[in-house]
């Protein structure tokens, strides 16, 4: 699974990275984040299609990880769907109807991961695992609109947008570390993957395909990044070659 990442990108970057034709949240900035946790708001990719408009235009939105679909309760269900089975969002309920109609990118500069420390039952090493090109990582993912019916119709917050990682299993050297991986979507298929008119789940599933090994690489880094109140570029850095050695 996916259960923290680092986007450290600003927001001019991520418009002209990902040739963003509006950006939906001009009033807002997050700032760098270098360890993204579940129920943290993050930037999405998306494209909608506006009133009376022929095609879908791409925004840069600023959601909430953790997907609440619109015939929840609550939000609370959010916190325990952060990631998504590429291999059933056409069947879990959950997930369907998203990944027909409201599909989205997720940019991160990689993400982490936890491998168990050899002859240590309880000590995990965290990994950060990025494209080996330094390049942008865009996530798959999904995103939702949950209406929140305590609210009156003209407050702000009435709505809520909510997102989850599409994950797939690791191959290659990742699969030593952990048995899934995010699913990342090649910039070709960046513009087919977010159209909104493109309804067909089984055209769009032929749009997931796993990283190519050598895509991602990964290094050991701090067990800081365990606590989610750390945060910073340190939480990135490579642990010095003798630490690494000692861990094997």
């Amino acid at each position: 699974m996916c259960g923290r990442y680092a986007s450290a990108r600003k927001k001019h970057e991520l418009l002209e990275e990902f040739q963003v034709e509006q950006d939906g949240e001009p009033d807002k900035e997050l700032g760098a984040d270098y360890n993204v946790a579940p129920t943290k708001n993050v930037y999405a990719v998306l494209s909608r299609v506006p009133k009376e408009a022929e095609r879908g235009v791409r925004q840069l939105r600023i959601v909430k990880w953790g997907l609440v679909p619109p015939w929840a309760k609550d939000p609370s269900i959010g916190s325990r769907l952060i990631n998504a089975r590429a291999e059933t969002l056409a069947e879990k309920p959950s997930f369907r109807q998203a990944f027909a109609k409201r599909r989205c990118l997720l940019p991160a500069d990689g993400y982490f991961e936890w491998m168990p420390v050899e002859g240590e039952k309880k000590k995990k090493q965290p990994y950060f695992i990025h494209p080996a090109d330094g390049g942008v990582l865009a996530m798959a993912g999904l995103y939702e609109f949950w209406k929140d019916p305590s609210r009156d119709d003209d407050d702000p917050q009435k709505w809520l947008v909510s997102c989850t990682v599409i994950t797939t299993n690791a191959e290659d050297q990742l699969g030593r570390i952990h048995d899934r991986m995010p699913m990342m979507i090649d910039r070709d298929h960046w513009s087919e993957w977010l159209d909104p008119k493109l309804t067909d789940t089984e055209q769009a599933g032929r749009l997931l395909v796993p990283a190519e090994p050598g895509r991602l690489t990964a290094y050991a880094v701090s067990t800081d990044v365990n606590n989610v109140r750390n945060n910073g570029p340190d939480l990135i850095k490579p642990l010095p070659e003798e630490e690494e050695t000692a861990l094997f």
